[in-house]
């Protein structure tokens, strides 16, 4: 975490340095203003001391990392992913796991806490997404000091005027016991389960849901009017990628 605090100002270098070693930023010139980032680890053959795992080497993953989308944006931008095909109708892209971290809203903890989604109930209609989430609370234990982790339903909402006190505690109180409001956990995943109907990817694909705590709406001093997160808020962030990336080559070395 301190090695990412130190070079945050350096992003020029970095990405200069990166581009030798499989890094590719490809900016977005739809109008979407979802820049990628694709990452060949087979061209990594330096091991960062920071990091506690190894690339794999023969069986190495290519990394294809998009910023966030909002709210609807999601399933246009995960439909348009799972679904790459070419002129024989061939889907082109080999997914081997599907990881999302996003920011959202607690309604069981507090600011810089991390929430792990069993299910996305989708504000407003009948749609509700279980998740086999292959992250858990165990992958996060004893990491972090002060950092929480909360496992359960996630609310995606339509908008960000959705700080309606009252129902929220309705969702976190009532049989859905949710524990996190987002915008676009719902849309991802009706893409991904579209996807599996379709066989574009397999029913037991990896997936993984990670979301940290921007604000806590239902606690006054911790809303989204209370400010940024400030230096420590970022913490979660850089446990997130840290966990993920271990999952991803973790799977990487048991294919």
């Amino acid at each position: 975490f301190d090695m990412v605090r130190e070079i945050k100002d350096e992003s020029e270098g970095v990405n200069d340095y990166a581009e030798n070693y499989g890094y590719i930023f490809y900016k977005d010139f739809s109008g979407s203003n979802i820049d990628v980032n694709i990452i060949d680890t087979g061209l990594i053959d330096v091991q960062h001391p920071s990091l506690p795992f190894e690339v794999p080497q023969g069986n190495a993953p290519v990394l294809v990392v998009i910023d966030y989308a909002f709210g609807t944006q999601a399933f246009k931008i995960m439909d348009e992913i799972l679904g790459s095909q070419d002129g024989s109708g061939e889907v082109l892209l080999d997914v081997q796991s599907i990881s999302i971290m996003g920011k959202a809203g607690i309604l069981t903890g507090q600011k810089g806490d991390i929430m792990l989604a069993t299910a996305h109930v989708l504000e407003g209609t009948p749609n509700n997404y279980i998740v086999e989430n292959d992250l858990s609370e165990d992958d996060f234990t004893g990491e972090v000091e002060g950092i929480s982790v909360y496992t359960g339903p996630m609310l995606t909402v339509l908008g960000t005027s959705l700080q309606n006190s009252d129902l929220l505690k309705r969702f976190r109180e009532s049989e859905w016991h949710t524990v996190g409001i987002e915008m676009e956990g719902a849309h991802y995943q009706r893409a991904i389960s579209a996807a599996i109907i379709q066989k574009k990817i397999p029913v037991d694909l990896k997936i993984r849901y990670a979301y940290y705590a921007s604000d806590n709406p239902l606690v006054s001093g911790q809303t989204l009017a209370s400010g940024p997160m400030g230096e420590n808020g970022i913490v979660p962030t850089y446990l997130i990628t840290k966990t993920i990336l271990q999952k991803i080559f973790q799977n990487s070395y048991e294919e």
